[in-house]
């Protein structure tokens, strides 16, 4: 009995002392690690650590800024960028020619252009014998350079009796003669200055009126020129508001010299922008105002009407100093009837002859001046700015017969 008790008490030592040995080594066996967590999609990619292995990185060109497409909606692009303000280019103010150097260079170019009506009548003059078919070829010449009937006439009858007395005619003779009675027949006895300065106070108001193709805006900026280079200083009226191309060109004209230019909305009241002007050019003290009205059609009493009210309108603030006429050279009698008409409407004081250069019609100037009894003032004689000069009767008649 005792045998079998000791064998149980072995055994239970054995087996406990085997448990033991188990339980000891399952304590220092290490612990499986934990499972790994979930990515922070959001954080950045960490560093890798000494001793971790890690993909060798590849050599790759670097992009610019500019090379590398951002997700729309991030915050690079929501970045205003500030734009510098736009640069305003200011016209250069220009200094027109004197007057005095433009009319030597003018006087040169309408002799070269001009006398072509000179030469012939002193060829013709100068034959040996002046019967009457000579006579009318002389008067045919005058005709044909626009003089005008009534004039021409006139001419070739003091001509006859001058030759008949003169007996022998030296060609010095010849063109101290035709010289003396071009002279006669075109007027120095005109007051031909361009009225700007008036005895009351300032400004000076100036309408320029013409029918549509005559020059008469471009006639408008060149006289601005003539009186910036003059010393004084100028407000334009762009007048001549049914058509846009008029206004802005005056403007044009105006920034060049630095002159002032009144305008209004297109197809506006033409009398309204006349009247504006005017206002503006008192309140600033100017020394003259140009006012560039609408090419009237002689042809269209209603637009001549309208003509009529802006000259009204003007003398409002104060009577107007001048009121010229615009005629293109080369329209001959057609130019006449555009002045008889406007002549109705309008007081006119002076006229303006454009295109005078490369023609030989120069005998336009006496016919117009006896049309409407007033004197040529001003001429252009080409495509210039500063093509436009005052009106010199010797001047003109040297550069009809040649020196």
């Amino acid at each position: 009995m005792e045998t079998v008790i000791l064998a149980v008490v072995i055994a239970l030592v054995v087996i406990g002392a085997l448990g033991g040995l188990v339980i000891g080594s399952r304590k220092r066996k290490q612990l499986p690690p934990p499972p790994p967590a979930a990515p922070d999609i959001t954080a950045p990619p960490a560093e890798p650590h000494v001793g971790d292995e890690a993909e060798t990185p590849r050599e790759e060109p670097r992009r610019t800024i500019e090379e590398v497409d951002l997700p729309e909606g991030s915050a690079a692009t929501s970045v205003a960028v500030e734009e510098p303000p736009p640069v305003v280019e200011v016209p250069e103010i220009e200094i027109p020619e004197p007057t005095a150097g433009r009319l030597v260079r003018l006087r040169a170019r309408l002799s070269r252009s001009q006398n072509a009506l000179g030469k012939g009548l002193l060829t013709l003059l100068s034959r040996e014998h002046l019967d009457d078919d000579t006579w009318e070829e002389i008067e045919d010449t005058l005709l044909t350079a626009d003089v005008g009937v009534q004039p021409t006439q006139e001419l070739v009858e003091r001509l006859r009796e001058r030759v008949k007395v003169l007996g022998t005619r030296t060609p010095q003779e010849l063109r101290s003669l035709l010289r003396e009675e071009l002279l006669n027949l075109i007027g120095t006895e005109f007051d031909r200055t361009v009225k700007t300065e008036p005895e009351a106070s300032k400004p000076g108001i100036v309408m320029v009126v013409g029918v549509n193709g005559t020059g008469k805006t471009t006639t408008t900026g060149k006289l601005a020129r003539v009186l910036v280079a003059d010393g004084r200083t100028v407000v334009l009226g762009a007048a001549d508001t049914f058509r846009a191309a008029a206004t802005e060109q005056l403007q044009t004209w105006g920034d060049r010299v630095g002159a002032y230019t009144v305008r209004g909305p297109e197809g506006g009241d033409p009398a309204s922008v006349a009247f504006d002007a005017v206002k503006e050019g008192k309140e600033m003290g100017y020394d003259v105002v140009l006012i560039d009205t609408a090419g009237r059609l002689h042809t269209k009493t209603g637009l001549m009407d309208e003509l009529g009210k802006v000259k009204r309108v003007v003398e409002k603030h104060a009577p107007l100093d001048e009121i010229l006429l615009v005629l293109d050279a080369t329209t001959g009698q057609n130019g006449l009837v555009q002045a008889r008409v406007f002549a109705e409407v309008v007081d006119i004081t002076g006229i303006v002859l454009t295109k005078l250069d490369g023609t030989a019609k120069g005998g336009i100037v006496v016919a117009v001046q006896r049309e409407l009894g007033v004197p040529v003032k001003l001429v252009g004689l080409g495509e210039g700015a500063d093509d436009l000069a005052p009106f010199e009767p010797e001047a003109f008649v040297d550069a009809l017969i040649g020196e």
